[in-house]
């Protein structure tokens, strides 16, 4: 067994299993505490609620509560295993949802039989919480249960793996393009994937800018193309009306490429035919499309992003969802809407343009970071973040009309 797979293995396991625990956050000492906690002076707010539904957000902690919710189809790059092998990545959401955002979170793993039944199961148990994480869920179910979630809860409900890596990835591009010269709508972008991530990315872009008919997308067969009957709605939407069949075909004189589908797809030959400048996402993982040394070894005008932290650029989730679930929460936000997600772009992309403090650079173990070919994006242990993205997201909430509490004043001022 290797060193990390152990080392993995024993974080997991001590000095008590998981990664996550229920504390109190008032006193329980006394006779009298415990009065007031449970029976007879818990009556007292649940009197409260019932008479105005809204004080729940006075009395308990459902404002600052997000439910991590699976059914385990679609774990990290290891597939369909199954909602209880997916507890640990969930309780790892959870971690990261207090440790950016002070958010407490708590896993869920549903087991089904039918999209409904876990789409029931979700819409039942909504009231809890103050939002929905949507976490590993295969395409195509994963965007009938967000749609159908999102109609029936009156709650925000934000499939991570779809908006977040969206998120993240178009202020990483927006910012890369910048660097080369290059504005949005005139690059020719592949896009090699074709399930949640893909399309959701795909989509951000044109609201960011990207026109629809310069993507090209591919599945395992092909470039997807209007001629082809073997494609879902989802896919039908990048469907180019075009002769061209193979990544080989459509990778010439691309500006970018997006890869959120599987190891080495992308050889140093492909990459020697795209335009000058280029851009690539290679975010597969644990293995890229493309190693970054070697497509720098065929390209030396080239911006490069990974999803992984040894290599420079890296685009990871953590760097939005817990201060768009803290932006929304604390406007007791209806919804996510695209114009909350383009203010959690805006406010990343700005981020990466500004000093880094020296914090940050102890943090991610760096002498400096410029903003420039190896520094699009900033790290995920910024602390600007949660200021900056949690207060554009909750003004957008509200200048939107989907936040039911105004501002608190001097909001992440």
């Amino acid at each position: 067994m290797s060193d990390k797979r152990q080392q993995a293995l024993d974080y997991h396991a001590f000095p008590k299993p998981g990664k996550i625990s229920i504390e109190l956050t008032t006193p329980a000492e006394t006779a009298d505490d415990l009065s007031l906690a449970y029976s007879p002076g818990v009556a007292e707010p649940v009197r409260e609620i019932a008479a105005n539904p809204d004080d729940v957000y006075k009395y308990t902690a459902k404002g600052n509560l997000v439910a991590v919710i699976t059914n385990g189809t679609a774990i990290l790059g290891l597939g369909n295993l199954g909602p209880l092998a997916s507890k640990p990545v969930m309780e790892g959401k959870a971690l990261l949802f207090k440790r950016f955002a002070n958010l407490d979170a708590i896993d869920i793993e549903v087991k089904h039989r039918t999209p409904e039944e876990f789409i029931n199961t979700v819409a039942n148990i909504a009231d809890t919480f103050g939002g929905i994480n949507l976490e590993d869920i295969k395409a195509p179910e994963c965007f009938i249960i967000e749609k159908e979630l999102k109609e029936r809860c009156s709650i925000p409900v934000f499939h991570d793996d779809q908006h977040g890596t969206a998120i993240v990835t178009a202020a990483a591009m927006i910012n890369a393009l910048d660097i080369q010269g290059k504005n949005i709508e005139d690059v020719k972008i592949v896009c090699m994937g074709a399930g949640a991530a893909a399309i959701s990315c795909m989509e951000l872009l044109i609201k960011c800018g990207a026109l629809r008919e310069k993507i090209y997308m591919l599945d395992r067969k092909g470039v997807i193309h209007t001629r082809r009957d073997d494609i879902n709605e989802y896919k039908q939407r990048f469907a180019n009306n075009t002769d061209q069949r193979t990544l080989q075909d459509v990778i010439c004189g691309a500006d970018v490429f997006v890869g959120v589908s599987g190891p080495n797809v992308l050889s140093p030959e492909d990459v020697k035919l795209m335009a000058p400048n280029p851009v690539i996402f290679a975010c597969s993982n644990p293995d890229p499309e493309i190693k970054p040394e070697l497509a720098h070894s065929v390209r030396d005008d080239l911006i490069m992003a990974t999803g992984r932290s040894d290599y420079p650029n890296q685009v990871n989730n953590v760097l939005c969802f817990p201060f768009i679930f803290r932006g929304a929460l604390d406007v007791r936000a209806t919804d996510i809407n695209d114009e909350m997600k383009v203010a959690a772009v805006n406010a990343i992309r700005d981020i990466a343009k500004q000093p880094v403090p020296q914090e940050v650079l102890t943090a991610s173990g760096s002498s400096e970071l410029t903003f420039g070919k190896n520094y699009i994006i900033p790290k995920p242990m910024d602390p600007r973040l949660l200021k900056s993205v949690a207060g554009a997201v909750a003004r957008a909430a509200v200048e939107t009309g989907v936040a039911q509490i105004e501002l608190p004043d001097n909001y992440m001022l």
